[in-house]
């Protein structure tokens, strides 16, 4: 899922929640429900943490599409 990509970014550019959200102009609380799935950026927002991050919007869109095949086979076997 894209929070789960946001986050290993994250953590990949030795930053903390507190760090982003200042750096992206947003609350870390935002920051957190993003990671955790529960809310989902704007374009403009995700184009932005990504600049911060320093990885391309495309990069982490397509590890999101890559994930996405493992996860509809853990969903289709419960």
């Amino acid at each position: 899922m894209l929070g789960e990509e946001l986050r290993a970014a994250r953590l990949a550019a030795n930053l903390t929640q507190e760090k982003l959200a200042d750096e992206a102009g947003i609350s870390r609380n935002y920051i957190s429900l993003l990671e955790l799935n529960r809310k989902s950026p704007t374009v403009d927002l995700l184009l932005g943490l990504c600049d911060t991050l320093g990885v391309s919007a495309a990069d982490l869109i397509r590890r999101v599409e890559n994930d996405a095949p493992r996860r509809r086979r853990r969903r289709s076997r419960r």
